[in-house]
């Protein structure tokens, strides 16, 4: 078959690390390096659930860690797709992220849905422990050249 291979993807990986404030000002900052990244390098993993989940992760961390330490954002971009991590300085792993909830959030709270999106959007989402606290993360996968929006 000649013509372009609408799989293609980069063959090298790249990847991405960066601290930032312990504050709500990180979440915009991290999610415009995960859509700079997946733009610049026209990677094929869905940029708006990207960065709405990576928001999702920083914007915990913050919420839900205590003292002014940097949480740290890494971003691994793979030709199987990405997979984005926010390390915090809290052991305690989160909430309801690798189960279901017993009852479903009420929808009347502005708070309570991030992890649930998190599960739901991700093709895999997890935390492990590290030296200094917890990585919390997600990966999506690539998406076909015919699938993406123009």
């Amino acid at each position: 078959m000649n013509g372009p291979a609408l799989y293609e993807r980069p063959a090298a990986s790249a990847s991405w690390r960066i601290a930032l404030p312990h504050s709500a000002a990180a979440v915009p900052v991290a999610r415009a390096l995960v859509r700079t990244a997946l733009a610049e390098l026209d990677h094929g993993a869905d940029s708006d659930t990207a960065e709405l989940l990576t928001a999702e992760l920083v914007a915990n961390a913050v919420e839900h860690t205590t003292g002014d330490a940097p949480i740290e954002l890494v971003v691994e971009l793979l030709p199987t797709g990405c997979q984005v991590e926010v390390h915090d300085p809290d052991p305690a792993p989160p909430g309801h992220l690798t189960r279901p909830l017993d009852t479903e959030p009420d929808p009347w709270q502005e708070h309570g849905r991030g992890l649930l999106l998190i599960r739901a959007l991700s093709s895999s989402c997890g935390h492990r422990p590290t030296e200094s606290g917890k990585a919390v993360w997600f990966t999506l996968p690539t998406v076909p050249a015919q699938r993406r929006r123009a």
